[in-house]
């Protein structure tokens, strides 16, 4: 079993204009295994008061709904046995009012745990559906076997080892290209220009970055268009298994050459725990990262290491309603010791942690079992951080404009010392 955060399901928009990535994000924080040093605080216990019902229950009356619409409705035609399931299992889970415990299926928990480890196996491209309902090409990666195939953003891809792409979800289209290391897969595509050709791809293993030092439009520059080239500029999109590696990368050398750090932390929905807190040592000479509490109120506190390779150097954090999870735990870990000021929006608020079980259809439940305290003993759930410094819009909102992102230049002011006006204080959530 792993130890999850979850934050609700979303849909990460790039904030790349060249990059049109759609993915719903349904894990949110995976705990895999101790980080840092953790220490254990007993509390009262009060399972005594938990009542487990050992009393029979007969599901014969859903089996007889369910055969009863598939035989009767007037819509039976259209009906799926596996939705009728999956959607009676989420109509038990949602009676629970607990956002945190929750049912995902098969393939969106194998795309959510892939995205976790930092890669998958296929050829290394992104699609989406048309407007004319066609499988598109948005980008193949860089320095993938797609794009040595000749793959281009914009191709349509009619058919997958001779198989029509008609009436397919980008969901199954992904599925059928995707295969083991080293085999083949036959696309056959229809390029912008018209022509249409079978490009034959082997696949390979493919890394995921979850980090990125690219901003939004594609270099930093200040209000007035300035290029800025004494702070670093560093998005966090997950926290996966090589995120503190890849941060750490970039930290070390901005320490030393840099004058101020960016991490955006905007439209980030959680990850891994073990590398959250390790990213969090990162930038903490000790100090709590984080307080776990259970329903007999144990405590266990998640303390940072001693040292680490960006200790000085000034960092904003940006936030905004979609920063839920492991970079909540990292935006209060960073502030409440005094590492880091906090612009942008309102987070998330997901401060429960979760235990998953895979089920025997491939999907996996995920129930709460602990809560999660920031260093000053705040729990966030379902009201979030706030901001020292409110600025908006933020990438998720109509106005948003990528070459004239207020919240970056904001936070380019407040790293030269600019001054600025704070947000008026807020108060704090329940502990």
């Amino acid at each position: 079993m792993q130890q999850t955060l979850r934050a609700a399901a979303w849909t990460i928009v790039a904030l790349l204009g060249s990059l049109l990535l759609a993915l719903t994000f349904t894990l949110g924080w995976v705990a895999s295994g101790d980080s840092g040093s953790a220490s254990v605080v007993q509390g009262n216990s009060n399972s005594d008061t938990v009542v487990n019902s050992d009393s029979e229950v007969d599901f014969s009356t859903l089996e007889d709904i369910v055969d009863a619409l598939l035989s009767e409705h007037l819509d039976r035609d259209n009906l799926d046995k596996q939705q009728l399931y999956e959607a009676a299992i989420r109509g038990m889970l949602n009676s629970l009012a607990d956002a945190g415990t929750y049912y995902i299926d098969p393939a969106t928990y194998a795309e959510a745990s892939e995205r976790l480890r930092g890669g998958f196996e296929g050829i290394g491209a992104s699609v989406q559906e048309d407007q004319n309902n066609q499988i598109v090409i948005v980008r193949p990666f860089d320095d993938s076997p797609a794009e040595a195939a000749g793959i281009k953003s914009g191709d349509v891809i009619l058919a997958v080892d001779g198989d029509p792409t008609d009436g397919w979800t980008p969901d199954q289209a992904v599925l059928r290209i995707r295969g083991p290391k080293d085999s083949t897969v036959t696309l056959t595509v229809k390029h912008l220009d018209g022509t249409t050709e079978d490009l034959s791809i082997i696949r390979d293993e493919i890394k995921l970055e979850s980090v990125t030092t690219t901003p939004p439009g594609g270099e930093l520059k200040d209000a007035a268009g300035n290029q800025v080239t004494d702070i670093q500029y560093m998005r966090i999109a997950e926290f996966a298994d090589r995120t503190p590696e890849e941060v750490a990368a970039v930290v070390t050398n901005a320490q030393q050459t840099k004058q101020g750090l960016i991490i955006d932390l905007r439209g980030n929905p959680g990850g891994l725990l073990r590398e959250t807190v390790e990213t969090a040592d990162l930038f903490l000479d000790g100090g709590v990262v984080l307080t776990e509490v259970d329903r007999d109120d144990n405590q266990t506190v998640h303390q940072a290491r001693a040292g680490g390779p960006a200790l000085t150097i000034p960092i904003v954090i940006l936030t905004d309603q979609f920063s839920a999870s492991g970079s909540e735990v990292l935006a209060a870990a960073l502030r409440d010791n005094g590492r880091a000021t906090i612009i942008g929006k309102q987070s998330f608020g997901k401060g429960t942690v979760n235990v998953s079980q895979q089920l025997d259809d491939g999907g996996a439940l995920f129930v709460t079992i602990r809560k999660w305290l920031t260093p000053k003993d705040v729990q966030i759930d379902g009201v979030g951080i706030t901001p020292d410094i409110e600025v908006t819009p933020g990438p998720f909102d109509p106005q948003y404009d990528p070459l004239q992102d207020g919240q970056i230049f904001r936070a380019i002011d407040f790293l030269r010392g600019v001054p600025v006006t704070p947000s008026p204080p807020q108060p704090a959530a329940t502990p």
